[in-house]
C-alpha cells in the first residue's frame, strides 16, 4: 500500500511539473513582452468614469497584470473613499487583496505631486507597503536633492512626466538638465503622446533619455495639432495614429528598457475596454 501512495504521488508531481511548464510556455507566448522586461498593464485614468475596483475588472478583461492607478479615484461604488495615499491600513490591506485575487500587481502611481517634504515620505511609506515600484509625479526642481534621497532610501523610482507644451518638463532637455546628478532612480515617465501634442518626435525624444526612461505611458493621436494651436489631438489605435508606435518600440528594444509600460486611452471613456484591447492586440503582435 504504501508502495502505491509513494507511486501515486511521483505520479501527481510529475503531473503538476508538466502543467507548470505548459503554464510557464503560454505565458510566454500570450505575453510576449515579459522576454523583454516589460511590464505591459494600464493607467486606471483611462477608466476614470469607473471605480477603481471596475478599473480592475476591465484591465483583467484585457489581458493586462500591472497597474498604474491615481490618486483621485473612487475605490468602490457606494464609498466616498478615493485611492489617495493618506488611505488607513484596512483600506490598504483589503486594496491588496483585491489585486491579488485578480492576479495585477499595483507597480505604479501617479500622477502625483505632494506640496512638502512630510507629504512626499508619507507618499513613500504608502509606495513601501503597497510594493509600488515607480511614483510618476512632475515635482518642482527644488525638490530633487531631497526625492533623490528618498528615491535611495525607499528603493522606489520617481518617473518624471512630460505633459504637454508648456509645461516644465514637455521636452527631454528641460528633464535631462533637472535629473543632472541625482540618484539613477529619478528619471522619466515618457509619455509618448504627449510629445506628439508638443511638436515632437517620441523616438528622438527616447534617444535622448537614453539610460533615464523608466516607465513609458503609451498612446497614440490621430494628427499633430501643433502645441500653439489650442487643438487636442484624439486618441486612436496604437499603430495607427502618427507617434510612430513601432518605431517607439524598436527604440525600447534597442535600449533594453525595462519597466513597466502603461496603457493609455483618453477617448470613448464610457467604453473604451475595445480600444485599449485593440491596442494591445497590436503591441504584442508587434514585439513578437
Amino acid at each position: 500500500m504504501k508502495k502505491l501512495c509513494l507511486v501515486l504521488t511521483l505520479s501527481l508531481l510529475a503531473f503538476t511539473g508538466c502543467n507548470s511548464v505548459r503554464k510557464d510556455n503560454l505565458t510566454s507566448k500570450d505575453y510576449p513582452e515579459t522576454k523583454l522586461g516589460w511590464k505591459l498593464g494600464a493607467g486606471t485614468y483611462t477608466f476614470n468614469r469607473f471605480t477603481f475596483l471596475e478599473s480592475l475588472d476591465k484591465i483583467d478583461s484585457c489581458n493586462l497584470k500591472y497597474v498604474e492607478c491615481y490618486p483621485d479615484q473612487v475605490i468602490e461604488k457606494g464609498s466616498a473613499g478615493t485611492m489617495d495615499y493618506h488611505m488607513d491600513d484596512a483600506t490598504q490591506k483589503k486594496i491588496l487583496k483585491k489585486l491579488k485575487e485578480k492576479g495585477i500587481k499595483l507597480i505604479a502611481y501617479g500622477v502625483i505631486t505632494p506640496n512638502s517634504n512630510a507629504e512626499w515620505r508619507k507618499l513613500f511609506n504608502f509606495g513601501k507597503s503597497m510594493g509600488i515600484q515607480t511614483f510618476t509625479s512632475e515635482p518642482d526642481e527644488k525638490d530633487l536633492a531631497f526625492l533623490s534621497g528618498l528615491c535611495d532610501e525607499y528603493e522606489i523610482n520617481l518617473a518624471i512626466h512630460n505633459h504637454p507644451y508648456p509645461r516644465h518638463y514637455w521636452n527631454p532637455d528641460s528633464l535631462l538638465a533637472a535629473i543632472q546628478g541625482r540618484s539613477s532612480r529619478i528619471g522619466a515617465c515618457a509619455d509618448i503622446g504627449h510629445w506628439v501634442r508638443s511638436d515632437l518626435d517620441p523616438v528622438a525624444c527616447l534617444k535622448k533619455l537614453q539610460g533615464h526612461v523608466l516607465h513609458v505611458h503609451m498612446k497614440d493621436l490621430e494628427a499633430i495639432a501643433g502645441k500653439d494651436t489650442g487643438e487636442e489631438n484624439r486618441d486612436v489605435h496604437w499603430g495607427t495614429g502618427v507617434a510612430n508606435t513601432a518605431g517607439v518600440i524598436d527604440e525600447l528594444k534597442r535600449q533594453s528598457f525595462k519597466g513597466m509600460i502603461s496603457a493609455e486611452y483618453e477617448r470613448h471613456w464610457e467604453n473604451n475596454t475595445p480600444d485599449v484591447l485593440a491596442s494591445i492586440k497590436y503591441f504584442r503582435n508587434a514585439i513578437k
